[in-house]
């Protein structure tokens, strides 16, 4: 990996619109395609905003009919807004591009980040990003203030249920309440694009957001987990600021050990044991 550098595009009262962040990652991609720049980090928070990526569905939107930015990245819709650190790597791979490898790496770097603060995440095989895990199904208390869920046989209708919305049945279901029901609940979320071996978009960490903005959605296309922030988890206030160098020592630790280099060809591999 080149050198990395970190540009602080704003944060609170100089959080930038996306769009505007957007036009800036395809000016900083194009720079760092053509050797102009080195490896890039812009860290940034948004105003809020919805963004869909190319994966989502019609029925993962706001049902209310909230304007939805659609963007050329992978994975489903999330939301960005105050409290939530928004990092966008922009960063020249080795070929053949290794996707799955650099998105480890992007979790690796958040999940060494929380742990500084006192806070141990996880991966969750087949759902990218950084999560709290629950308790298991059996073992969740009854949730206080009115969240009492009743799956009886232990059937979720979030998943049983094809015409089940979580989104029109109250705070029982809505995401932003997994940790009360002590479910699986993600921290930080993930989505990327690779274009020229240029990556672009990139990464969100919920440290103190108001969490219900979640509820319009189907956060990431999952439905029977929810989200939760830094702040929540550890039962106290936390900004964005402060988290901010901590991330920045990580991910570059992160980056410079990694030493990626182009995967193996299987068959030279096998030609060479022959």
């Amino acid at each position: 990996m080149s050198e990395l550098r970190y540009v602080h595009l704003g944060f609170g009262a100089d959080a930038v619109e996306y769009r505007e962040a957007w036009q800036e990652q395809r000016r900083v991609h194009a720079a760092r395609f053509a050797d102009e720049v080195p490896d890039t980090c812009l860290l940034l928070e948004h105003p809020p905003v919805y963004t869909a990526g190319r994966r989502t569905v019609e029925s993962e939107r706001p049902l209310d009919g909230t304007p939805v930015v659609d963007v050329d990245r992978g994975g489903k819709i999330t939301w960005h807004g105050p409290g939530q650190l928004v990092g966008y790597p922009i960063l020249k791979l080795p070929r053949p591009v290794d996707v799955v490898a650099h998105v480890r790496r992007l979790e690796e770097a958040m999940i060494r980040t929380v742990a500084d603060f006192g806070l141990t995440t996880t991966r969750i095989e087949g759902r990218s990003g950084v999560w709290v895990l629950g308790d298991p199904v059996e073992d969740r208390p009854a949730a206080g203030g009115g969240l009492t869920l009743d799956f009886g046989p232990r059937v979720d209708p979030r998943v049983a249920d094809e015409e089940f919305d979580p989104r029109l049945n109250g705070p029982e279901y809505a995401p932003s309440n997994a940790g009360q029901r002590r479910e699986d609940r993600k921290l930080a979320q993930i989505g990327i694009r690779v274009a020229k071996g240029v990556t672009m978009h990139g990464f969100a960490m919920n440290v103190n957001p108001d969490n219900t903005w979640f509820d319009r959605i189907v956060p990431c296309g999952i439905r029977d987990a929810g989200v939760t922030s830094l702040a929540y988890e550890l039962g106290r206030d936390i900004g964005v600021r402060e988290v901010v160098p901590v991330l920045e020592k990580h991910l570059r630790d992160v980056l410079a050990a990694a030493e990626p280099r182009p995967r193996e060809i299987e068959r030279d591999r096998e030609r060479a044991n022959a």
